[in-house]
């Protein structure tokens, strides 16, 4: 995939001549994220395709609530944008990507963390009495897509989903993909990336990602992550909901864009969600 014709006259106009550093596409959907340099600045252009719906949210999420992050350095900031174009242009964050270094097994990352997160929810909440049914519609929306889930499991979560109960939910500004592959370090310091999931819901949705990774290998790094955080926003019942919403949501998704690892790690979560 490359730049549309549209996203390359504007990057043209807001970075004339700037030189393409380096390109940090992901690569297993269609969005583009380029370092660029212009007169000595590093940036950072993230441009969608066709199917893109994330950069959308990621411009909403930088023009209503990362004020918090950018005041301290926390998150990138943003410098032009284009919904229309899918096309997003920040300045370049420093530091190294957490994951797959030492700081992702390091308490003080999950502290700091914490407190980020902490930071970014309390902005504001909203109280939706149909976040709940929404959630159970769209997990069994997902459940009809292709998969790899057995015939007789696939019917058993249809039914748990079914029965569940739908109470008021309180809903805050959240990341939406909150671990450490969206966390930068720089001298000791913790930063945070990539808006493209963010939206309005609860809290505690935030630490499902988590919940499946690093704190399930590594148990001490959650309630390092909770003390900076200040309390825990899991209710016992909400939490395991979200906990098998997430785990159909990953084996789904990786079967269809071909991660199996990251699909067999959906499997595996569903049948820990199951067990609790």
């Amino acid at each position: 995939m490359g730049l549309t014709g549209r996203q390359q006259q504007l990057l043209d106009d807001w970075l004339p001549s700037a030189v393409i550093v380096r390109d940090h596409s992901w690569g297993l959907i269609g969005t583009l994220v380029l370092e660029l340099e212009h007169h000595g600045v590093r940036y950072i252009a993230k441009a969608g395709d066709e199917a893109d719906h994330h950069l959308a949210r990621e411009i909403r999420a930088h023009r209503n609530w990362l004020r918090p992050w950018t005041e301290r350095g926390s998150a990138p900031e943003m410098v032009h944008a284009d919904e229309d174009a899918k096309l997003l242009l920040t300045r370049f964050l420093p530091g190294e990507l957490v994951e797959g270094t030492p700081y992702e097994w390091a308490l003080d990352t999950y502290h700091q963390a914490g407190e980020l997160l902490a930071t970014f929810h309390r902005q504001s909440a909203v109280p939706d009495d149909t976040y709940e049914s929404r959630e159970n519609q769209r997990t069994l929306a997902i459940l009809d897509r292709p998969h790899r889930i057995a015939l007789e499991l696939a019917d058993l979560l249809r039914a748990t989903i079914e029965a569940w109960p739908t109470p008021p939910a309180t809903l805050v500004p959240t990341h939406g993909d909150w671990q450490p592959r969206n966390w930068l370090i720089d001298n000791g310091t913790v930063r945070v990336i990539d808006f493209g999931r963010a939206d309005l819901r609860p809290a505690y949705t935030d630490l499902v990602r988590l919940a499946a990774q690093q704190f399930r290998t590594q148990p001490s790094l959650e309630p390092a992550f909770i003390t900076g955080y200040g309390s825990d926003p899991r209710d016992p019942a909400a939490w395991q909901r979200a906990r098998l919403r997430e785990a159909i949501s990953t084996a789904v998704w990786a079967h269809q864009v071909g991660d199996e690892s990251f699909e067999q790690q959906g499997h595996r979560m569903i049948a820990e969600a199951l067990l609790k």
